[in-house]
Order: C-alpha cells, then sequence, then structure tokens
C-alpha cells in the first residue's frame, strides 16, 4: 500500500473521485426535484440537465444548465490547477486530464455510469491545450448555431481540438488527446446511433 503515499497516485486518485462528482444530478434534485437520469436522454451533463428541468421550469432549466457546464468544466480544471501548482510534470498533469474525465463518464457514486464527459474534456484540455480549446469552442458554437444537435456541435468541436493539436503542437505526445477523444465518442455512441436513425433531438 505504500504506493497510496506517492504524490502522483494521490492526485490520480483525486482527479477520478473529483472528476466523478455529477453536479447535474445533485443541481436538478436539490433545486428543481427532478432526477435527470429518469427523464430525457439519462444523462447527467448540462444539455440534459437543461432538457428534464425545461419542462417544469424554463428560467430555473437555464441556470441549472449553465451550472452544470460550469461545475463540470471546473472541477478537471481545479485538480490541473492544484497539481501544476504542486510542481508536478505535465505527463502527470496528463494522467490528472484523463481521470478527471473518466470520472465524469464513469462515475465511482454512480455504479460507473456517468454523463458524456463533454463539458470535463473541455475543461481539461482549456488547462493543457488553450489554444486548440479555443478554436474547438469556436467550431463547437457555429455548429450549435446552425445544426442546434447537441451531439453533433459536441463532436464537431471535438473533432477540431484533436485535428488542431497535431497542427500546433505536432512534437507533443498525443496519446492522452486521442484517449479523451476516443472516451467521449465512446460515450456518445448512442447518441450516434440516433443520428443514423433520425431521432437525436434538437436544442431548441
Amino acid at each position: 500500500m505504500d504506493f497510496l503515499f506517492n504524490t502522483n497516485v494521490q492526485f490520480f486518485i483525486a482527479a477520478y473521485l473529483v472528476g466523478g462528482i455529477p453536479f447535474g444530478l445533485l443541481l436538478a434534485k436539490q433545486f428543481a426535484g427532478v432526477n435527470v437520469k429518469e427523464g430525457g436522454s439519462g444523462s447527467i451533463g448540462a444539455t440534459n440537465v437543461l432538457r428534464v428541468v425545461k419542462e417544469q421550469d424554463p428560467a430555473l432549466a437555464k441556470k441549472l444548465g449553465a451550472a452544470t457546464l460550469a461545475l463540470d468544466a471546473l472541477k478537471g480544471i481545479f485538480i490541473l490547477a492544484v497539481a501544476y501548482f504542486a510542481g508536478l510534470s505535465e505527463a502527470t498533469l496528463w494522467g490528472i486530464a484523463v481521470l478527471a474525465v473518466v470520472g465524469h463518464c464513469f462515475s465511482p457514486y454512480l455504479g460507473f455510469e456517468g454523463g458524456k464527459g463533454i463539458a470535463t474534456g473541455m475543461g481539461v484540455m482549456m488547462f493543457m491545450l488553450p489554444i486548440e480549446t479555443i478554436i474547438a469552442l469556436v467550431v463547437w458554437a457555429l455548429a450549435a448555431k446552425t445544426i442546434k444537435i447537441s451531439s453533433i456541435s459536441s463532436l464537431t468541436g471535438l473533432t477540431a481540438l484533436i485535428i488542431a493539436s497535431f497542427v500546433i503542437h505536432p512534437q507533443m505526445p498525443h496519446a492522452p488527446v486521442l484517449l479523451i477523444g476516443f472516451i467521449l465518442f465512446y460515450k456518445h455512441i448512442p447518441n450516434i446511433i440516433r443520428l443514423f436513425k433520425g431521432e437525436e433531438k434538437r436544442v431548441v
């Protein structure tokens, strides 16, 4: 058990546990009295919080959706910032980034289920690759405005980020970026299936 006293391991565990906090589920239950896992897509993310809560209170839905988005992004950034100022290596920071996303997508508090990971993924990427993430957010915003389907917008932005990382930082190790991208695409498989069936809902 000596490995538990290793600083890197402690941060890896913290990243997973903090990343797994289901803010969307908690906020919707506390302030709207609804379980987002039982409505809409069943996801704990901001889009589903907005969709489910909107059925009873549109104004509250926007506030809770925004709060969920911010908190899901910040939980990854928080652990990375603490680790950065603690002087941990870039390789360790990337490990923390990946585990924060894994925690959100496969939360230990929800029987290893979770959200789609986009907000948490964008949060850790904003810390690690800010230029690429800004490009991704611009692409996401344009797609969201024109297509109005959350999953397509998110995956388009993610694809833009991955491509930009190879163009802007060709020498960096891309394995963590690709791993995060794989996890996010994997979590969107149900959305992709609904897209092919023409059943994916628009955000209105």
